[in-house]
């Protein structure tokens, strides 16, 4: 059981960060065209579903293995689990916090520069990288 439960957690977790990577490049992209352009239009959809499709279940899948796999390893007594725990929260508030520009650009809110959108885009990634070295290298045992 743990393998298949593993499995889908980094399956998951792929899925998550490839929209995390991609959402806010969509950003950048979606503030060269003026506001109800087909284009900005075209955007919104594609930011929204890219959100509601396939982030956010993906987020929720992430969660739910992930809580099985520590309850199946008790993870929670390895040092490296709680730093991968802290910046797995840390991804969260991210994914909410793009949830809410991706709200504010579907209603024509444009109060962001796209250079802040590319900022951030290197936010998960930085992120990420964090979280595989823990898991991996598992530094705090």
């Amino acid at each position: 059981m743990y393998e298949w439960v593993k499995a889908a957690h980094i399956i998951s977790v792929i899925a998550w960060l490839a929209g995390m990577l991609y959402l806010p490049r969509l950003f950048v992209y979606h503030l060269e065209f003026k506001v109800g352009s087909q284009a900005s239009e075209t955007f919104k959809i594609m930011e929204r579903r890219l959100l509601k499709i396939i982030m956010t279940p993906a987020m929720m899948a992430s969660w739910g293995f992930g809580i099985w796999l520590m309850i199946l390893t008790h993870a929670w007594n390895n040092g490296w689990f709680l730093g991968k725990f802290f910046l797995v929260v840390l991804l969260t508030v991210f994914h909410v916090v793009v949830s809410k520009w991706t709200k504010e650009l579907a209603s024509d809110t444009r109060e962001r520069s796209a250079r802040l959108y590319r900022i951030v885009n290197e936010i998960p990634a930085v992120l990420m990288i964090f979280i595989v070295i823990l898991v991996v290298v598992q530094p705090f045992k």
